[in-house]
C-alpha cells in the first residue's frame, strides 16, 4: 500500500526530485511557494519585537535577517551540503514554536541572551538527528501533539493582544477600540473569503492578500506613519553579533527543550516531503535523508543566531505547495532561496512591515496560530485514545495552561525555574514526555 501511495504521487508530479525545469517554470514555483511563505517567515520577529518593545531600527533588521537566514536555510537543506540538509524541496523559515519561551528570555536578558540561547539551544536538535531512532522512543505522536496543541493555544493570546492594537495600544488607552478590532476583523474576514475561493491562486496567497488589504485599510484610517521610515534605500549588511551574544542556562534550556519537540516535527516534514516527492520514507537512505534534513533544522538555526535571526524549522505548508503545483523538484528551492536572500538585503522591505499596525497583523496571526492548535489536535486524535492518553493530555493541557494563565503561579520559584517554565510550551512539553514515559495502566 504504502508503495502504491509513493507510485501514486510521483505519477502526479510535473517535476520530479531531480529534474531541472526551464527557468520561468521554476521561477513561477518559487513565486507560488514564496506568497504560502512570506508572511510566516516574517510574522515571528515582528511579535517578538512588538512584545518586548524594540524600536523600529532594530525591529526592521529582525525582519530582513529572518528572511536572509530562511534563504540560506533553504539552499543548505534543499542542496545538501555534506550530511547537512534533506537533499528535498524543503523550504525553513523562523519558527513560531519558539515565540513564547523567546519572548520570556527577551523580557528578562535582552536580544543578546536570546541570540545566546537560540545558538546553544541548537545543539540539542543537532544531537537528535544523530540518534533519531532511539528519541522517537521518548517522543511520541501523543507528545508531539500535546505541543504542538500548547504552542497553538498559547500563542492565541499573542495574537488577540495584537488584535487589541499591542502593548503599545494598552499603555496609551486604545487598547480595544472600535477602530482596532475592526481592523483585525477585516483582515480575518478577508482572508476566510479568499481561502475559500475555488481559485488555487487566491487560495495560496490569502494572507499575503488580506495583510496588503488591511494595511491599505488602515493607512487610510490614519494608523500608519511612515514619517517614521527615514531611510527606505541602501542595503543590509549582515553583521554577525550585530547586537552581542550573552548565555543564560535558562533560557538555553527553555529552548532546548522546544528544539526536541521541533526535531521530531521535522521528522513528520520530512517523511510527508518524501511520500509527495515519490521517495521511500523508509529504510537507511530515507533515515540518511531523515536525519540529514533535522541536522539542518539544527545547524540553520545557530547559523540564524549568528545573523541575529530566531530559529528555523522546516515549513509544513510547503507539502501542500507541492501537491498544488506538481512540482517537487529541488532545484526550485535555490530560486525560492535566491528571492528570500534579495528580500532580505533590502531595508525598505524590514521597515514596510515593521510599520504595520498590530491589529493588521493580529487579524491574521489569530487564525494562523488557531490552525497551529488544531493541527495538533488533528494528531492527537490520530492516535488511540485510550486512559493513559487522557491522563497525559489532561496533566500536560492543565499544567502548560496553568503557567499561561497565571504566570505568577511561579514567582516565589528559584529563577532557574521560572526561566525553565514561564512559557506553557516547555512547562506542558516536559509533562507530557515525562507522563507519557512513566504512567503505566494495564487496561
Amino acid at each position: 500500500m504504502e508503495q502504491q501511495n509513493k507510485n501514486n504521487f510521483a505519477a502526479d508530479l510535473i517535476y520530479g526530485l531531480e529534474d531541472r525545469p526551464p527557468f520561468k517554470d521554476a521561477l513561477f514555483a518559487a513565486v507560488q511557494h514564496l506568497l504560502a511563505i512570506f508572511v510566516a517567515i516574517i510574522t515571528p520577529p515582528l511579535i517578538i519585537a512588538g512584545a518586548i518593545g524594540w524600536d523600529l531600527e532594530i525591529t526592521s533588521f529582525l525582519v530582513s535577517m529572518s528572511l536572509f537566514a530562511s534563504g540560506i536555510a533553504t539552499f543548505i537543506q534543499c542542496r545538501r551540503v555534506g550530511p547537512i540538509g534533506c537533499g528535498l524541496l524543503c523550504i525553513q523559515g523562523t519558527s513560531f514554536s519558539f515565540i513564547s519561551p523567546i519572548i520570556a528570555a527577551g523580557l528578562t536578558g535582552g536580544l543578546s541572551v536570546i541570540i545566546g540561547a537560540v545558538m546553544a539551544g541548537s545543539v540539542v536538535e543537532m544531537f537528535i538527528s544523530r540518534c533519531l531512532k532511539y528519541t522517537r522512543r521518548v517522543i511520541t505522536p501523543l507528545v508531539s501533539g500535546i505541543v504542538v496543541t500548547l504552542i497553538g493555544m498559547s500563542l492565541i493570546k499573542v495574537g488577540i493582544t495584537a488584535c487589541g492594537g499591542g502593548f503599545g495600544a494598552m499603555q496609551n488607552g486604545t487598547f480595544g477600540s472600535l477602530q482596532n478590532l475592526g481592523v483585525a476583523a477585516f483582515v480575518l474576514v478577508l482572508i476566510l473569503i479568499f481561502n475559500r475561493s475555488s481559485n488555487r491562486y487566491l487560495r495560496m496567497s490569502s494572507i499575503v492578500l488580506g495583510i496588503l488589504a488591511g494595511y491599505v485599510l488602515a493607512y487610510f484610517l490614519g494608523m500608519v506613519d511612515f514619517s517614521k521610515a527615514t531611510d527606505l534605500g541602501g542595503f543590509n549588511i549582515p553583521i554577525p553579533f550585530k547586537y552581542g551574544v550573552d548565555f543564560e542556562l535558562s533560557s538555553i534550556i527553555a529552548l532546548g527543550i522546544v528544539y526536541l519537540i521541533t526535531a521530531i516535527e521535522a521528522y513528520g516534514d520530512i517523511t510527508a516531503n518524501s511520500m509527495i516527492s515519490g521517495e521511500p520514507v523508509e529504510g537507511e537512505r530515507f533515515m540518511r535523508r531523515a536525519s540529514g534534513g533535522i541536522l539542518a533544522d539544527g545547524f540553520n538555526s545557530l547559523l540564524a543566531g549568528v545573523l541575529n535571526s530566531f530559529p528555523n524549522s522546516i515549513f509544513a505548508q510547503n507539502n501542500g505547495m507541492i501537491q498544488l503545483t506538481g512540482v517537487a523538484s529541488r532545484y526550485v528551492g535555490y530560486f525560492i532561496a535566491a528571492l528570500l536572500i534579495l528580500l532580505g538585503l533590502f531595508p525598505a522591505v524590514g521597515i514596510v512591515f515593521s510599520l504595520m499596525p498590530d491589529p493588521v497583523l493580529g487579524g491574521a496571526t489569530l487564525l494562523m496560530f488557531g490552525t497551529v492548535a488544531a493541527s495538533g489536535m488533528r494528531i492527537i486524535a490520530s492516535q488511540q485514545i485510550n486512559r493513559k492518553a487522557i491522563l497525559v493530555m489532561a496533566l500536560s493541557f492543565s499544567i502548560g495552561l496553568s503557567v499561561e494563565m497565571v504566570p505568577d503561579i511561579l514567582s516565589k520559584m528559584p529563577e532557574i525555574i521560572r526561566g525553565v517554565f514561564a512559557s506553557g510550551i516547555t512547562a506542558g512539553g516536559v509533562t507530557a514526555m515525562l507522563a507519557n514515559y512513566f504512567i503505566r495502566i494495564k487496561d
